[in-house]
């Protein structure tokens, strides 16, 4: 049986699409480069600001460059499209318009992943943008499973650690800012930590060591792994 062929809307930032094709490639059984799921990407660090967007409410809207870009990815022989951005899966809903094909949603994969760890009433803590807490996609999703979401206390660091890796890549400073919020969400309560920044999918060893670490970009790729091969009804919860 031949892998369906994936695309993928990336450049969100580079390096975490980059990390997302290693990921996926690390999680392939092959005897042979025949053997591995074929990729069509948009590498396009050009997609407009998020942060700008959501949060400092000014630029322009990504909704419609993500469309175009999933238009054009389907075009291209896309058989399903994911994206390793998880702030971006506001616009979702544009995507999914824009699309003939599933569109793999990495919050609900990871949150569907997060509820059968955590259990029922369970607490979950969140690590990424701020923009996720004005957002309320992962809010919204931990609420519809019964988990109770934390977001850290100082969520301006890690946003100034986020800017940090997307100029200069890992560095000891982020790896710091992302050790003391983990911290501080394990010390309330939030052992169960969601890390929902493909940023910060480069440096998961900067958790504190209490927490247990959920790679939001790992669900992705298992997510993707299922669509190539046909392992998981796309019509389910996760598209």
């Amino acid at each position: 049986m031949t892998p369906r062929r994936i695309g993928i809307l990336g450049g969100m930032g580079p390096e975490a699409t980059v990390l997302l094709m290693q990921r996926l490639i690390a999680a392939t059984p092959a005897r042979d480069d025949a053997d591995h799921i074929p990729l069509l990407v948009d590498m396009n660090p050009q997609v407009p600001s998020r942060i700008a967007r959501l949060i400092e409410r000014r630029g322009e809207d990504p909704g419609p460059v993500l469309a175009a870009m999933a238009r054009g990815l389907v075009a291209g022989g896309a058989t399903a499209l994911a994206m390793p951005c998880n702030t971006a899966h506001h616009y979702a809903p544009e995507i999914r318009a824009a699309a003939s094909v599933p569109f793999i949603d990495m919050i609900a994969l990871s949150v569907d992943h997060a509820a059968r760890l955590a259990g029922p009433g369970g607490t979950v803590g969140l690590l990424g943008s701020p923009a996720l807490r004005k957002i309320e996609v992962f809010d919204r999703a931990c609420a519809e499973a019964g988990l109770t979401l934390l977001h850290p206390a100082d969520e301006g660091a890690l946003l100034t650690a986020i800017r940090a890796i997307k100029a200069r890549g890992p560095d000891e400073e982020s790896r710091a800012a992302l050790y003391t919020a983990s911290a501080d969400l394990a010390g309330r309560g939030a052992t169960l930590q969601l890390i929902a920044c493909t940023e910060f999918s480069l440096i998961p060893e900067a958790l504190a060591p209490e927490a247990q670490g959920i790679d939001t970009l790992d669900l992705l790729v298992e997510g993707i792994r299922d669509a190539a091969w046909g392992a998981r009804n796309q019509d389910g919860p996760a598209v």
